[in-house]
């Protein structure tokens, strides 16, 4: 990886991703230098879909780096070169970073989801599959390790999508399980217009860090499966997250009018506790949690870690969702005329 290629990801993480940057300073360079090669071309690409208004184009443009960087031959950016040099040294699977790219597909189609499982499936496509990644950086292809990695992805989304209802809202998003919705009697429309913490919104709000908690507790026995010296970063990035979720139930769950923060001597406190975590995974025997079947909609990212040479190219529905996305863009479909996988 050329050292100037991984100063510029390093900058995009130090400026773009604070929670990520604090967390990364704990892990080894033989893991950290390419976790920030990775997470800078994730965390750009969700940044080149997100701030745009026409998504499809900035998903397409993505799509078209990722075939690059697996035959080779990437993009001349920093962030692109960087990742095909970590693509080649570690044998990504192909499959993981199409995972990702289905996900902002997901956005840029505007899709909705009608439950807590569709959410999950959203999650193991964004967040998850960045978690995955970063086991096959540390040489561990356990589908016990891999499927906890994948929780912890999924905990973390939640706690972001709980952190951002108001901002989604005024943006015309929204991620909460449209049946929590109905169930309500809010109709998406009137909450676009005038997103309130109402009861039965901080009630949506507590649903879902309830479940991004149950889902951090089913994490931690997989961090006992990681490298020794990988440990105390990945509890960092687990104690991190919470933290925001902590933050927002302070507030009484008001997402809306407010936006969790977190403090630097707050960091400062969950590192300390991550240590101690890290050094009590060194003693225990593994709890018999790390043993659970995977949620179901993060499998097919567990097989195609633990199994890379499984399935290789562009998946069935990642290929569908690009061609709608495609025939959006040249105008032969209208945005209600997108039909998500």
């Amino acid at each position: 990886m050329n050292p100037a290629d991984l100063e510029h990801c390093r900058e995009a993480i130090r400026t773009g991703s604070r929670s990520f940057w604090a967390a990364s300073k704990l892990l080894p360079s033989d893991i950290r230098d390419p976790a920030l090669a990775l997470y800078a071309f994730c965390r750009l690409a969700d940044d080149a879909v997100d701030e745009v208004e026409d998504k499809a184009p900035a998903v397409l443009r993505l799509r078209d780096r990722l075939e690059r960087a697996y035959a080779g031959r990437p993009f001349d950016a920093p962030a692109d070169r960087a990742f095909t040099a970590m693509i080649e040294e570690f044998e990504m699977p192909r499959a993981l970073p199409e995972a990702l790219l289905e996900g902002l597909a997901w956005d840029g189609m505007e899709q909705r989801y009608q439950t807590l499982s569709d959410v999950r499936s959203y999650s193991a496509r964004v967040a998850s599959a960045v978690g995955a990644m970063m086991c096959v950086l540390m040489r561990v292809r356990d589908p016990d390790a891999l499927a906890r990695a994948c929780d912890l992805g999924v905990a973390m989304q939640l706690t972001n999508i709980a952190r951002d209802v108001g901002e989604d809202a005024r943006a015309r998003r929204i991620y909460l399980p449209l049946d929590w919705l109905d169930e309500a009697q809010i109709d998406v429309e009137a909450f676009f217009a005038n997103p309130t913490p109402t009861p039965e919104v901080r009630r949506m709000v507590k649903k879902l860090l309830a479940e991004a908690h149950r889902l951090y507790i089913r994490s931690e026995p997989g961090i006992a499966k990681l490298p020794v010296k990988a440990r105390v970063g990945i509890f960092a990035a687990r104690n991190i997250y919470d933290g925001i979720g902590r933050e927002i139930r302070r507030a009484k769950f008001d997402s809306i009018t407010k936006r969790a923060h977190t403090s630097g001597r707050q960091k400062i406190g969950w590192i300390g506790q991550s240590m101690l975590q890290a050094g009590l995974t060194s003693v225990m025997p593994y709890s018999s949690v790390v043993y659970a079947r995977p949620l179901d909609e993060v499998a097919f990212l567990v097989n195609a870690a633990a199994h890379p040479r499984a399935a290789v190219g562009w998946g069935e529905s990642v290929l569908t969702v690009l061609a709608q996305l495609e025939a959006r863009d040249r105008g032969l479909l209208e945005p209600g005329e997108m039909r998500p996988s």
